[in-house]
């Protein structure tokens, strides 16, 4: 029996990852799973493995009260080494750019143990945009011997830069998979949906409020190269936005970071509460965002993995950065990047609200990110090879 190691560390990582994790647990007679998680993000982190019921074999537990990237790296290198040693894994499956993954991958390269790289081959081949995702994913697809490409164009990349093209598969997006898992679990259980109403009035946003036509907003924004002006920028934009449509609910369930909570108060004020139709919340279990994210017209985020999940409920994307590794959605015209300008913002967002043809035409366009059976393909890559 073949042993795989699956190691992730952020919650974005852990919603692409906890769909393989539980069809790999379904092959028990080929292979024994083994979870490692780093701790990257810890609470948000905790929550995605409580929602899909993932208990880790090792938790390296890295999170620090103002760490930087010099310190995730090291840890994350220092405790791989310890958890390769001990369970002697057949491969090791990373997800996507993090810091995590970069340093798992080198960690698993050290002792000669090959790595499977899940959501491989996105580029934007500006290593400082998003940073440090960009350089992070350049690096991993130089280790991994494996390449679960999510489309056709990141295996255009890959063959590019002279990957084997038989150590390239294109699988489509694991996030399909775990947000197929998720919206039939909603449907098909309605204790489950009345539930997430309560949550999410507890956080400070009543659902009720989207009767009678009222429309709704979803923000996320989190990015390293946004933080300062640009973070003053986007913000200042939502803030008038609010003015302009008050018939609209604007929803920011906000990152933990203080980078991205500083502007914010500098452009509402301290107080974030009774602000009319601008609901500042704290950060969302997956669960309760994909439920939000369903009810909403429009989500306007720095976010990679929301480009992907967002049209899959056919819901518009405006992209509040400069650069995308996900350029297939432009292509589609499920996503437009409006970056940090304070006037692209205002421009398409109102497009949206006040156009009904534009709207059609973004909420219509097919996601090109799969159907939800990427966990399947990267299954039967691993079986014919290792088996």
């Amino acid at each position: 029996m073949k042993k795989i190691l699956l190691v992730f560390g952020t919650r974005p990582e852990a919603i692409k990852m906890a769909p393989l994790v539980l069809a790999l647990q379904k092959e028990k007679d080929s292979f024994e799973t083994i979870v490692c998680v780093t701790g990257q993000h810890r609470e948000m982190l905790d929550q995605v493995l409580r929602i899909f019921d993932i208990k880790p074999d090792y938790d390296l537990n890295i999170m620090q009260k103002g760490q930087d990237l010099y310190d995730v790296t090291v840890r994350v290198l220092t405790g791989m080494r310890d958890v390769l040693k001990a369970c002697k894994p057949d491969v090791v499956l990373v997800h996507g750019d993090t810091t995590t993954s970069t340093a798992a991958a080198l960690a698993a390269f050290y002792q000669q143990i090959p790595v499977g790289h899940v959501e491989a081959g996105l580029r934007t081949y500006n290593i400082y945009s998003p940073w440090p995702e960009e350089m992070n994913r350049q690096m991993t697809g130089r280790i991994a011997t494996f390449h679960f490409a999510p489309t056709s164009l990141s295996l255009e990349n890959l063959l590019k830069e002279h990957v084997d093209e038989s150590k390239i598969t294109v699988t489509g997006n694991t996030v399909i998979d775990a947000l197929h898992m998720v919206v039939d679990r909603l449907k098909n259980n309605p204790l489950l949906a009345v539930e997430q109403v309560k949550v999410l009035a507890a956080a400070g946003y009543d659902v009720k409020r989207l009767c009678n036509g009222r429309r709704l907003i979803l923000i996320t924004g989190h990015r390293r190269e946004n933080f300062g002006e640009g973070f003053i920028r986007m913000v200042t934009a939502i803030k008038d936005l609010t003015e302009k449509y008050p018939g609209v609910d604007f929803v920011y369930p906000m990152h933990l970071n203080p980078n991205v909570r500083k502007p914010i108060h500098q452009v509402f004020g301290e107080d974030l509460e009774n602000l009319g139709n601008m609901f500042f919340i704290e950060p969302l279990q997956y669960l309760e965002f994909v439920y939000l994210m369903e009810k909403s017209t429009i989500v306007l985020t720095d976010s990679g993995g929301i480009q992907e999940e967002a049209p899959g409920l056919g819901k518009p994307v405006l992209v509040m950065r400069d650069t995308t590794e996900r350029p297939e959605a432009l292509s589609a015209g499920t996503v437009k990047l409006v970056g940090t300008d304070y006037d692209k913002i205002v421009h398409e967002v109102s497009s949206l609200l006040d156009d009904a043809e534009a709207y059609q035409q973004m909420s219509q366009a097919v996601n090109p990110y799969g159907d939800g059976k990427a966990c399947e393909r990267i299954i039967n890559v691993l079986s014919k090879a290792l088996l």
